[in-house]
């Protein structure tokens, strides 16, 4: 009997230092204050003019994470306490580095979407607009600090191991809603809920990555929830991390006690239709939105929510359930792919005919905002609005009838791959309710501080050189051991992420590589609004009028994801790459920042 107890505690003993000694990565981290503000400038998230910057509630932090395989490649995990990453910013980030180490390729760099923090940072005109003008001092420090914690992260390497796991948040827990529940009824793979189950209508799965030391010494972690970070109304005038900021605090003041540099990122997931509020309280103001979180308060709601996704990490990492990822190192691929014309494969939306994106355009119902997390224009200007675009349509379908010319043919074309959408905004083709001349538009600058900025910045000739989002768009697949990061430069919905994340995931099956887990990481890169399923794109809620390459997006997104994982292991010559444009300094400095008083 002795002699099996020896043998068992030996053997507990000799697994132990196993898993020590596997230890077969580096990591170094490193968290840094980005907090910034131009006062009065807006926040970035509710493209309202009325959501401004005047104070802090909360800081602001880059949390990066360098990882080392066994053969000295490396990745750089970066996230950000901000609303999304303009491909310009990873870009000149990367200028300021100045090391070769690391390229577009081995770098991610995701937000966790807050909407309080600060706007302006963006190249392309439209994500300034409600901002009312672009800031080079936000777009230069942000660019600093991710330079800067790469740099600083990359110093500090030590072996780890990394461990994967998962949970799923019990359905009692009020951590998140979907907010779009007629859209995601739509879907023919899904059960049906009721409004007063839509918070069953979401990914209720946290994953997580963490970074075990010496001596199961806990390094860090890094988690994906999809949950807006929108518990902070556009009515308040403080920079706030928001729920995932408060999540992020909490974690490392719990495992501080433990290891002092802990350092714990909550990152977003398939967020796109989903919302931390849930309770309707009509004494809400109108622009404010009538819905809350758990509290009237929303700094209240916030840290509740947070401390939800706070709890759920904590469980996750100390859960003995762990995934040791396997040490067959890093690879990563980016390529760029032009978004506003892509030839969908029938692979992933069948039909006779061949389907294509078309230049970005925005709808009525974008602009007229999420009814939960906070409204955009009153009714009456959505069905003005409506009203327009229904004769823009109308009148240019009409023009192009009888026509072969190359504009005719690009007319029709947009129709049938916008679909069903009212189109306010040719963010593509530059042009604001059919006209490419601005000042045609049929709303006054009185009427509205955006629109008094956009007619500024046009006159200026600041919104001419390059389109108002962008259409040149980056993907990027990162492969450490069987894990598989999966980026992309958009904001997706609950079902469209599970097509996408399968859709990889079969590629891989078909290709018979290794792969334990797909982890989607959206507001990675750059961005450009949504992607919904086709059938969720037909409702046209918030979510399809953000869409904006039309209803074959999400096919179109599956399509290009299969041509970069055919193109992994492949080297690309110049010809074969494409990248975003350049913009002038004169371009920019024709749409700066002009404060409004509010």
């Amino acid at each position: 009997m002795k002699s099996i107890f020896t043998l068992l505690v030996l053997l507990t003993m000799t697994s132990q230092l196993n898993a020590q000694a596997n230890l077969s990565y580096k990591v170094g981290m490193s968290k840094l204050d980005i907090t910034n503000l131009k006062h009065g400038g807006g926040t970035m998230g509710y493209s309202i003019a009325s959501s401004f910057a005047t104070g802090i509630e909360t800081r602001l932090y880059v949390r990066t994470y360098v990882l080392e395989d066994a053969q000295a490649n490396k990745v750089a995990i970066v996230n950000l306490e901000l609303c999304f990453v303009p491909s310009e910013l990873k870009k000149r980030a990367l200028e300021i580095l100045n090391d070769s180490t690391f390229t577009e390729e081995n770098v991610l760099v995701m937000a966790q979407h807050t909407h309080s923090g600060p706007g302006g940072f963006c190249h392309h005109a439209a994500y300034n607009f409600s901002i009312t003008g672009y800031v080079d001092e936000l777009f230069e420090f942000f660019a600093e600090k991710i330079a800067s914690s790469i740099a600083e992260a990359n110093k500090v390497l030590v072996p780890c191991d990394l461990k994967l796991n998962n949970g799923t948040f019990p359905l009692e827990w009020e951590v998140g809603f979907n907010r779009s529940i007629e859209s995601y009824n739509q879907n023919p793979e899904v059960e049906q809920q009721t409004f007063e189950n839509r918070h069953k209508a979401i990914n209720r799965d946290m994953n997580l990555l963490q970074f075990v030391g010496e001596g199961s010494l806990p390094l860090g972690s890094i988690n994906w929830f999809g949950v807006h970070a929108t518990s902070i109304s556009n009515d308040i005038h403080d920079v706030n991390a928001d729920n995932k900021g408060y999540a992020a605090l909490y974690l490392e003041r719990s495992f501080q006690k433990m290891n002092p540099n802990y350092i714990g990122a909550f990152a977003q997931g398939t967020a796109g239709d989903v919302t931390p509020k849930y309770i309707y309280n009509k004494k809400h103001k109108w622009q404010r939105g009538a819905y809350e979180g758990k509290f009237p308060d929303d700094l209240e709601s916030a840290r509740y929510n947070g401390d939800l996704q706070f709890k759920k990490a904590k469980e996750i990492i100390e859960d003995s359930n762990q995934h040791l990822v396997n040490g067959n190192g890093i690879h990563c691929t980016l390529r760029y792919f032009d978004f506003s014309s892509i030839l969908v494969d029938k692979t992933y939306f069948e039909s006779e005919d061949q389907k294509w994106t078309s230049p970005s355009c925005i709808g009525m119902a974008m602009l007229a905002g999420s009814l939960i997390d906070g409204p955009g224009a009153p009714d009456f200007v959505v069905k003005m609005g409506n009203n327009w675009a229904d004769k823009i349509r109308k009148r240019e379908l009409k023009s192009a009838a009888d026509s072969s010319s190359v504009e005719a043919q690009k007319i029709r074309h947009k129709y049938e791959a916008q679909g069903p959408k009212k189109i306010i905004l040719e963010t593509g083709e530059k042009k604001m309710l059919g006209h490419t001349d601005l000042n045609k538009i049929p709303i006054p600058s009185f009427a509205d501080p955006m629109v008094a900025a956009i007619k500024r910045q046009y006159n200026a000739g600041g919104l001419t050189e390059n389109t108002w989002t962008p259409q040149i768009l980056p993907l990027q697949i990162i492969e450490i051991g069987d894990l598989v990061l999966a980026a992309l430069p958009f904001e997706i919905t609950t079902t469209a992420g599970n097509r996408l994340r399968m859709g990889i995931e079969k590629l891989y099956a078909e290709a018979g590589e290794s792969m334990k887990q797909v982890i989607l990481c959206p507001y990675a890169n750059s961005y450009s609004g949504y992607i919904t399923t086709y059938e969720e794109y037909q409702v046209q809620r918030y979510e399809g009028g953000h869409t904006v390459f039309g209803q074959y997006s999400l096919a179109a997104l599956q399509t290009v994801y299969k041509k970069l994982f055919q193109q992994k292991n492949k080297e690309m010559t110049p010809e074969e790459q494409i990248y975003p444009p350049a913009f002038s300094k004169e371009e920019l400095s024709k749409r700066s920042f002009v404060p409004i008083k509010h």
